[in-house]
């Protein structure tokens, strides 16, 4: 009797992943789909045993509990995201399990979205729209309307950018065309197309002290974790607006939201913060000088399909023992 070989199996830990990249992954695979709304730990690691590799999102934890209910099958994670530190690396390495991740295709769309963010933010413009749907507008008078809602705009202005790697360029390269008077930017070496939009290397410290606008696009590391802390936020100038893009744990966001109430600061927008989702009473979501993004940067419909191709293609390669497409090394 002739019996075929079970197909290897991968687990996809969150819903409504493009067709294409799932289309992609059934030609080689059995492929099983969370189903829970949000998916829960409880379901993965249910559903993890066997399985040869795990389709996931930085929403969801990748340590060694995890990695030890899916037995020795397992040996890939593929994390559609750029940043892994949802994901234990040592454990990963403990039991042979590789990893990829989904830089570069979405550097574009992070990038528009910081640009968005930053002028949303330094111009008030959810603060305008909350006026003018709730009736503020009508009250502004004459007197009142040469200061309302005014903001400071980025023309001429000394831009900080915090970490320039493929996102971080792309910034600088749009910023750039506003007309600012400097750039600045931190990184572990130079980076020539920095360099040649006019972009000065500096220190971090220097960065805070000097820019109307910091904007983080910074892998969360140990050695980033708070990088913005109270005593640099204390170094920053008085109208100056933080824009985070990177993850939430780069800023001590307790140190963040005094200074914010006390005013010390001109803003913040950020699209990343501590807890995600943010809980409701969180002094950050009663602020006027604040715009707050549900960790929306890479939100667009080509960018979340480009990454999830590029997540299936990750996996299929360790099926092929090939070099994976954006393996992260360890």
């Amino acid at each position: 009797m002739l019996t075929t070989m079970s197909r290897p199996k991968v687990l996809v830990a969150m819903k409504l992943v493009p067709g294409i990249a799932i289309d992609l992954l059934r030609k080689r695979f059995d492929v099983e789909v969370c189903d829970s709304t949000p998916v829960t730990r409880a379901e993965i690691m249910k559903k993890v045993p066997g399985k040869f590799a795990i389709f996931c999102s930085a929403l969801n934890k990748i340590d060694e509990e995890l990695i030890k209910t899916a037995g020795p099958s397992l040996k890939v994670v593929g994390t559609i995201s750029v940043g892994y530190d949802h994901v234990d690396l040592t454990a990963m390495k403990k039991y042979g399990v590789r990893l990829g991740n989904t830089p570069h295709v979405l550097s574009e769309a992070v990038a528009e979205t910081t640009v968005g963010l930053l002028i949303a933010t330094t111009r008030r413009f959810f603060e305008a729209n909350h006026a003018l749907k709730t009736g503020g507008w009508k009250n502004v008078t004459t007197v009142v309307w040469m200061n309302w809602m005014c903001g400071r705009g980025i023309r001429n202005s000394v831009v900080g950018i915090v970490g320039c790697g493929n996102i971080g360029t792309s910034i600088a390269r749009k910023l750039k065309t506003f007309d600012i008077s400097q750039l600045l930017y931190t990184s572990r070496t130079e980076k020539p197309a920095v360099k040649a939009l006019g972009g000065k290397l500096v220190t971090i410290d220097e960065l805070v002290e000097q820019s109307d606008f910091i904007i983080l696009s910074i892998a969360l590391n140990e050695d980033t974790k708070f990088i913005i802390n109270r005593e640099r936020i204390a170094k920053m100038k008085s109208h100056a607006v933080l824009v985070n893009i990177g993850r939430g744990g780069l800023i001590d966001q307790d140190a963040l939201i005094e200074a914010l109430q006390e005013n010390r600061i001109g803003g913040a927008g950020l699209d990343v913060m501590t807890p995600e989702p943010l809980p409701l009473d969180s002094p950050l979501m009663k602020m006027d000088n604040v715009v707050l993004l549900p960790h929306i940067g890479s939100a667009s419909i080509e960018t979340r399909t480009e990454m999830a191709i590029l997540t299936a293609k990750n996996i299929i390669a360790v099926l092929d023992n090939a070099a994976m497409p954006n393996e992260v090394q360890y």
